[in-house]
């Protein structure tokens, strides 16, 4: 089975998946990443987390020690 990348215009994305949608011949992956609401709160969560570590009331683990558990 061959992958194709495609970049399609947001204008026309949902034309698009639809029109693939109805080939037999394609399987589609479902391709639904995080919403942009979602990487704000995201970010915003990594913030405060970073904030409380900053103030003392959040420990952390040092990137070796977690790497070393990998």
């Amino acid at each position: 089975m061959k992958q194709v990348v495609l970049h399609v215009e947001d204008s026309k994305y949902t034309f698009f998946i639809e029109l693939i949608k109805s080939l037999d011949f394609v399987d589609l992956q479902d391709d639904t990443g995080d919403s942009k609401e979602e990487i704000a709160a995201n970010l915003t969560h990594g913030f405060k987390d970073l904030k409380r570590y900053k103030q003392g009331k959040l420990k952390s683990t040092p990137a070796k020690s977690f790497l070393d558990e990998l």
